[in-house]
């Protein structure tokens, strides 16, 4: 009986060590799952702030090159939107209050200049503005360099308590005592506005009705198997239907094996044009320039009927060379109908093609007479710039319903830095902005 006893009494011991240790490893799985959700959310409150400070800093630049107007107005308002947005980011933070104190100051501070500029205090405005640009500059840098490093596993989130003292120290330009650089204005630091492109423009803005689809009619599958199989100079048998989709624009789809990869190509049912095409080639080394790649991509527009196309701006990127072309009609840039064509420069073959922006914008135009001519345009410009070539353009609106007259400026800034000034050829006030980063690759626009 006693032996059964202690039988007994050992194994409940062992049967209640059991479920400790159960609960115990439940625990420490619970707490580790719990602390993998915490950590993924500071990573993405971290990725916001970086993403806030980088559109602030667009920002910035922009409105150190703006005139009296609605545009100066507008970007003031995108400047204090951004500053909140950065704020509310930071305080997700586990780390926003030593290591950041100064830089949550600079936002706070920013928001709060940039809402006094919307009620109209300007005094002091552009020299305070060009000191908040120098700074954001620093600090989109630093806080970019940081979260690659956060992504490439250098840095762990534990650590970052650390790196932001750094950080904090690299905001302050040499010379200047702490919080020295924020003195100069009462205003927050904004978040960047979200306008970044290959190329001006380049949004395409979907319409209700393609405007150079307008009037034609429905073609079948097999006439969209015949446009598609023309368009690649290939039989109508090499193509593979895959359906039709739906959406603002119904197109037919087809895929097909091409030259080194697999290709895949869209012809819209209305019109049977074709939306695009794109081939998953990887190109090999590079044997031809950014030039020669741009004249065998305007030869591809030319053998599919595409007339008086220009080539504005472009990007190449491993081994591949994007152009965007516009229309000109009448001596006017008409970014709207955009059409982009990709070429490998390794043999210069086809690897993709994108008209959204020709098919929905494109129609039959006719300009009138500007009130404002070129020469009264240019005070649109602000003192400081030099003006490297004026073109005449038609742009998108910011909300795409309209389109507008303007006279584009390519400027080059004091630092060397080239700038696109939009001036309103009916008001002769300024329409747009934009940043050019120019670099072996090509040229990308803020």
């Amino acid at each position: 009986m006693e032996k059964r006893m202690r039988r007994a009494g050992v194994t409940f011991a062992v049967a209640a060590l059991i479920i400790a240790v159960g609960f115990a490893v439940q625990g420490h799985l619970e707490a580790r799952q719990y602390k993998r959700l915490l950590t993924n959310t500071y990573y993405h409150a971290f990725s916001e702030l970086t993403t806030a400070v980088g559109e602030l800093d667009t920002a910035l630049q922009k409105s150190v090159y703006t005139t009296a107007g609605p545009l100066r107005s507008s970007l003031y308002q995108q400047v204090y939107a951004k500053a909140l947005a950065a704020q509310s980011a930071l305080g997700e933070l586990p780390y926003g209050n030593v290591e950041l104190e100064r830089t949550a100051a600079f936002l706070a501070r920013t928001g709060d200049y940039a809402a006094a500029l919307c009620r109209g205090t300007e005094d002091g405005a552009e020299e305070n503005l060009a000191a908040l640009a120098a700074i954001s500059a620093d600090l989109n840098t630093a806080l970019a360099g940081l979260q690659g490093d956060l992504e490439a596993g250098a840095v762990a989130l534990s650590q970052v308590v650390q790196a932001e003292g750094e950080l904090a120290r690299r905001t302050v330009r040499s010379g200047e005592a702490p919080g020295g650089a924020f003195q100069a204005v009462e205003a927050d630091f904004p978040e960047l506005p979200s306008l970044v492109y290959d190329g001006p423009f380049s949004q395409h803005l979907s319409a209700e009705t393609p405007r150079a689809l307008e009037g034609l009619g429905t073609v079948s599958e097999e006439q969209a198997r015949q446009t598609a199989a023309d368009f690649l100079h290939l039989t109508p048998q090499r193509l593979t239907p895959l359906g039709q989709s739906q959406g603002t624009l119904p197109t037919y789809g087809f895929s097909v094996e091409g030259e080194g990869g697999q290709g895949y190509v869209e012809v819209t049912c209305q019109g049977g044009q074709v939306l695009e095409y794109f081939l998953d080639r990887v190109p090999g080394q590079s044997a031809m320039d950014a030039g020669q790649g741009i004249e065998l991509a305007k030869n591809y527009l030319a053998n599919w009927g595409y007339a008086q196309m220009e080539s504005s701006y472009h990007i190449q990127r491993d081994g591949s060379l994007t152009v965007h072309f516009a229309p000109v009609v009448e001596g006017v840039f008409c970014y709207p109908d955009l059409v982009k064509v990709t070429v490998g420069l390794d043999n210069g073959g086809l690897l993709s093609y994108e008209a959204h922006g020709y098919l929905s914008r494109h129609h039959d135009r006719s300009f009138p007479a500007p009130a404002v001519d070129e020469a009264q345009a240019r005070q649109g410009v602000p003192q400081g710039l030099s003006i490297l070539a004026v073109q005449k353009a038609l742009i998108p609106t910011a909300g795409g319903t309209q389109e507008v007259l303007t006279y584009e400026f390519k400027c080059q800034a004091p630092d060397g830095g080239h700038v696109l000034i939009y001036v309103n050829a009916q008001t002769g006030l300024q329409q747009n902005i934009l940043l050019l980063l120019e670099d072996e690759t090509g040229t990308l626009t803020l």
